[in-house]
């Protein structure tokens, strides 16, 4: 099935091929900020900086990009924006060379590269609707999480190939590479893109940015399916978030011996686990609805309470597994429906928003319960978040199963 999709769709393969590279370089640059601010600096705090100062541009920009995406020529965006980013990451490796880099470049060219991704990322996602039949799109999705994702477990082994090779600075060097041949992939794509709007380009003010947004939202309102997504992926993320980049670790820590051992090969399993789920989605269900995505979403919160009991090796591994299998039915099947809901000329602002509001639920998480942390256990907020989890998923889904006068929700689940 996907090599039927590849070979009888070439924009799919340059897609998947450009996003593949993209990311390749994406998780190779990114660690060479971490790896560099710690040998500068010494500080937990100035490389926590770093993380922060690749968070905030999404929070200020994100629903910006959107409009952008909407507005005008995706690919021309994405061409441009790809071409900025090599000189711009070059810069670091030029600084080096004349030993005058220092921490405040890191941080801005940081800052920078993530303002440009507010704008690509929408676009990028918002071309693959344009490109694909409806009935591709679960497969096409699907790899493209698992190319996604798969690169994000080769890119730390690259990182150590790499390093054996040539000099952290060097990572911007392979980082810049990456953004010219995935430049050159995007310009093979071949589509039509219809004129969206029916203002010309130079009628627009940056007003009519913030209107556009605006607009947005009141749209999103009215429409139940997009706004539950919307709300249940804030509600989920929310719960989620600190349990699982910062209390797991925490918490293998504090039963196991070597905590960050365990902690990397669960990393792996969990990896594992969500590309073979991403590959089997499409072959179970060939369109994604919305009990399906809150079915997941309940999935990925039992995964969560399970690792708030988990006394054993072993049961680590299961709740691990669970949640694994939870995440990716939920996190393509809002993909999925929001490619669907959206009109293709809201499609930009659709995937900004949805971006802004996983980066706004990933802050206020870390904040919150980093603060919480402080006086309660580890396993304590597993089980608290896990349960929330599962709550919000079955109350949604009781919910719209009773949209039907006269239909039991036994029934209407399981039609």
């Amino acid at each position: 099935m996907y090599l039927k999709v590849i070979k009888s769709n070439r924009n799919v393969l340059l897609y998947l091929l450009g996003a593949g590279t993209s990311s390749l370089g994406n998780v190779i640059s990114g660690l060479a900020f971490l790896f560099l601010a710690y040998q500068m600096t010494e500080s937990n705090i100035y490389t926590t900086g770093v993380a922060i100062s690749q968070v905030v541009p999404y929070l200020l920009f994100g629903l910006i990009g959107g409009v952008i995406a909407d507005w005008l020529d995706k690919k021309r965006i994405l061409l441009i924006i790809d071409l900025l980013r090599v000189p711009l990451t070059l810069s670091l490796v030029l600084f080096h060379q004349f030993e005058l880099l220092n921490y405040w470049h890191l941080i801005v060219v940081s800052f920078l590269i993530q303002c440009l991704g507010c704008f690509f990322n929408p676009a990028h996602r918002a071309i693959l609707p344009i490109i694909t039949k409806e009935e591709e799109r679960s497969s096409v999705n699907s790899l493209l999480d698992t190319v996604t994702r798969g690169i994000t477990v080769l890119g730390p082994i690259v990182s150590i190939g790499l390093m054996n090779t040539i000099n952290v600075i060097h990572f911007f060097t392979f980082d810049a590479l990456t953004y010219l041949i995935s430049a050159i992939l995007i310009y093979k794509i071949q589509f039509t893109e219809k004129n969206i709007t029916s203002e010309s380009s130079n009628q627009r003010k940056i007003s009519d940015i913030f209107i556009s947004i605006r607009d947005f939202s009141i749209w999103v309102k009215k429409q139940t399916t997009i706004r539950t997504l919307f709300i249940v992926t804030v509600i989920i993320v929310f719960f989620n978030t600190w349990v699982w980049q910062v209390g797991l670790l925490l918490q293998l820590k504090e039963t196991t011996p070597n905590g960050e051992e365990l902690y990397s090969l669960l990393l792996g399993w969990y990896g594992a686990a969500v590309i073979a789920v991403n590959l089997l989605i499409p072959l179970i269900w060939k369109k994604l609805s919305v009990k399906i995505y809150l079915f997941g979403s309940l999935i990925w919160g039992i995964g969560i309470l399970l690792l708030g009991f988990a006394y054993t090796i072993p049961l680590y591994f299961i709740g691990i597994l669970v949640a694994a299998i939870g995440l990716p039915i939920s996190g393509l099947s809002r993909v999925y429906l929001l490619q669907k809901y959206l009109p293709k000329e809201k499609l930009g602002r659709g995937f900004s928003f949805n971006a802004f509001l996983l980066y706004l639920s990933n802050a206020i998480s870390l904040g919150v319960f980093g603060f919480i942390s402080s006086f309660m256990s580890t396993r304590i907020l597993f089980i608290i978040c896990g349960i929330m989890m599962v709550i919000c998923s079955v109350v949604y889904l009781l919910t719209i199963s009773r949209k039907v006068p006269g239909v039991i929700p036994y029934s209407r689940l399981n039609n």
